[in-house]
């Protein structure tokens, strides 16, 4: 998979200190997104499974899978989030996608199985807020994947400082 980098002890994707892997691709194309040099899907480098699995490893820190836009190469996100998972760690995805879109792709509801908060919808410049928590715009959420794929229903992450 493409990778732009990966950021190790970053504060601002998810609750506490966290590893974020930036993906290369991304065909939104936001305006105002504040990582516009991610949206080439040949930028960055081509980087393993296995290599990105013994970063986070070696990090101890839960992940957080941003970019680029992380969903637009499910497969091997796929098998990513399943690694990640059966070693324990909590994961976040952001996306430009919405929930409701992300469930209506067989490909897409596979990688959200494995994510525990998805942060959803693509930027938008005229609701950017830069008061809302790990997120840009208002129009944004943080889902709490499991608790809302059980109930039928959008759930709301909730960490009790918003």
């Amino acid at each position: 998979m493409r990778v732009i980098r990966i950021v190790e002890g970053t504060s601002v994707d998810g609750p506490g200190l966290r590893t974020a892997i930036y993906f290369a691709g991304c065909d939104h194309h936001c305006p105002g997104c504040h990582n516009p040099s991610t949206w080439d899907a040949n930028a960055g480098e081509e980087i393993s499974i296995d290599e990105i699995t013994a970063f986070v490893e070696e990090s101890g820190l839960n992940v957080t899978l941003t970019g680029g836009d992380p969903l637009y190469n499910p497969t091997a996100v796929l098998a990513l989030v399943k690694e990640l998972k059966q070693r324990g760690f909590n994961i976040w995805c952001y996306t430009g996608y919405t929930f409701e879109q992300v469930l209506s792709r067989d490909e897409l509801r596979a990688v959200a199985n494995y994510i525990d908060v998805l942060v959803d919808g693509p930027f938008i410049l005229e609701q950017r807020d830069i008061k809302l928590r790990f997120r840009g715009s208002a129009n944004q959420r943080l889902i709490d994947v499991p608790r809302s794929i059980a109930a039928g229903a959008v759930i709301l992450f909730d960490d009790g400082n918003d």
